[in-house]
This record gives C-alpha cells, sequence and structure tokens, in this order.
C-alpha cells in the first residue's frame, strides 16, 4: 500500500478496489468492502458512515493480511468464514464448496411445490455446508430432512450451520455415500442433490479460486461429469414416495446428456429444465410416477 501517515476507510476502499482490479478479481470493490468491514467488525453499510474516518494499526495490519490473500486468489468467502444462501448466514471454510447464488434457483422451486403439497420428509445428498437443506428446513417448518455428505469435515460445517440458523432439530446430518447409509425402507417426498458435475479434465481450466482452493471432492464428477449423477437416478427410483419429488443441479452444458438419462428410468416424468437467474439450465426436475391401479 502507498506510503501514507493516515488511511481512512474511503482511501483504503478506493486504493484496495483499484488494485484488486489489477488482479484482475471479479467484483473488486465489493470484495475491498466485505474484506475491509470484517477487519473493522463493522457491517458493509456502515463503513460508508465511517468514510472518513482514519483506520487504526491493528485493523490495517489485519486488513493488509486479507487483502494479501485475496490478490493469491483464496475466495472472500473463505476469508471471513461466511457467505449469505437464500438470505441465511453459512460458516464456510475450505471443508465445503462456497453456497452459489444459482443454486438458490432449487431451493425457490421445491418451496413452491412443497407448500402445495405439504411435504413431511425430504433427502439433501452431498449436503456439504448444509446451505440447500438448512434454507428448505428454515422456511417449511413441518417438513424433517437427512442431509448425507461423505465427508465428515463437511458435515461438521453443516452441523454447525443448522445450529446457527435454528434449524438442528428438524435436520439430521448422516455421513456415508448418498444413499448408503440411510435406513432400509427409508422413503422421501423429495430429494435435492447438488452433487459434483465438473469433468475432471475441466478442473484445471477453473478459476484459481476454485481449483486451488475449493474441495476437489465437491467438485470432481468423474471423466464425464456425471459419476455421482449416475448413481442418484437409480437410488432415487428406491427412495421416494410415490409422486415424490427429485432435484438436481446440473452444469448449463449439461443439460442435453442429462435429460438424457432419464429415458432410462421410466419411472420418472421429467420436466422442462429450471433455469437459473443468468437464464442458465441448472436443475432438473422429475417426479416418481404414481402406479395406477
Amino acid at each position: 500500500m502507498q506510503p501514507e501517515t493516515e488511511w481512512t476507510v474511503g482511501s483504503l476502499l478506493d486504493w484496495t478496489a483499484q488494485y484488486f482490479v489489477k488482479k484482475g478479481c471479479d467484483s473488486p470493490r465489493l470484495d475491498a468492502e466485505v474484506l475491509l468491514a470484517h477487519a473493522l467488525k463493522l457491517k458493509r453499510i456502515d463503513l460508508y458512515a465511517r468514510y472518513n474516518e482514519a483506520i487504526e494499526e491493528d485493523a490495517k495490519a489485519k486488513f493488509r493480511d486479507l487483502v494479501r490473500r485475496r490478490a493469491e486468489g483464496c475466495p472472500v468467502a473463505y476469508l471471513v468464514a461466511s457467505k449469505e444462501f437464500y438470505s441465511l448466514p453459512f460458516f464456510v471454510n475450505q471443508d465445503v464448496l462456497i453456497p452459489r447464488p444459482d443454486t438458490e434457483c432449487l431451493v425457490d422451486v421445491a418451496l413452491r411445490i412443497a407448500k402445495k403439497e405439504n411435504w413431511r420428509t425430504i433427502l439433501d445428498l452431498g449436503t456439504g455446508s448444509g446451505c440447500i437443506a438448512i434454507a428448505l428446513a428454515k422456511s417449511l417448518p413441518q417438513v424433517k430432512i437427512v442431509a448425507v455428505d461423505i465427508s465428515p469435515k463437511a458435515l461438521a460445517v453443516a452441523s454447525k450451520n443448522a445450529i446457527t440458523n435454528k434449524v438442528a432439530d428438524r435436520v439430521s446430518f448422516v455421513l456415508g455415500d448418498l444413499f448408503a447409509p440411510l435406513e432400509k425402507g427409508q422413503v422421501f417426498d423429495a430429494i435435492v442433490s447438488n452433487p459434483p458435475y465438473i469433468p475432471d479434465s475441466d478442473i484445471k481450466d477453473l478459476d484459481k479460486d476454485v481449483k486451488d482452493y475449493e474441495p476437489r471432492l465437491a467438485l470432481s464428477g468423474g471423466a464425464d461429469g456425471f459419476s455421482i449423477f449416475d448413481q442418484i437416478l437409480p437410488g432415487a427410483g428406491l427412495r421416494l414416495n410415490p409422486g415424490g419429488h427429485l432435484f438436481i443441479e446440473i452444469g448449463a452444458p449439461q443439460e442435453e446428456p442429462s435429460r438424457a438419462r432419464f429415458q432410462a428410468y421410466p419411472q420418472f416424468q421429467l420436466y422442462p429444465t429450471i433455469l437459473d437467474g443468468g437464464r442458465n439450465p441448472r436443475v432438473l426436475h422429475a417426479t416418481k410416477i404414481v402406479p395406477t391401479p
């Protein structure tokens, strides 16, 4: 940072935003605001009420370290150990994928249907930070949710988030691989999942703040991106109640091959693909057909 006897909130924000532009950060001003608010233990909006105030040396030192690490590529969410999802706060670290706004469209559609049909049980496969399960539980007080993950470290994060968001009494976290740890005969009104879906050969081309920091276990979908998807479809048919719903997040380029995979499972009725906020294909929605008498 430039040699200057006194830094104010405003001058730090301006300098850091320009520095992040040079470093190629996608949201330089926002990153600067979030990191400075964290260093000063303020809300972002409060920065502008203190725009001309000087920064104390200890806070400046903490901010300087955050700026250095962000410039190296570490995601802001990991630096501040927090990410908002569906207007709820979530603790995150490098044991879990950072929740994305694109995933909120899955929650939107699931909530609309759940409230009409009065769901009682939901299964979340690959829960990670717990963001999907917790967002659903927060809006559906009558629902019990089982959230499964193969990573014990991810489940520790998810459990912490359930406590923070006051839904720990209705979300059960289970360690295991997809359907394997479930009780025999246990069925659900809905299954939701944001599985790993990046083809292994594409991981090297991801942004540095993703490929170098987020857990590979939460990114890698195997050689073709469908290694987990292809395990979910056959298992879901056995774990859904008749008329139950399946929601799976996909990568935008995967729409056609993922929809084609449902042809091997005639017990499902597949609906139009759900688009995210950028109008990209994001979630597949199917129901288990109710057998005719």
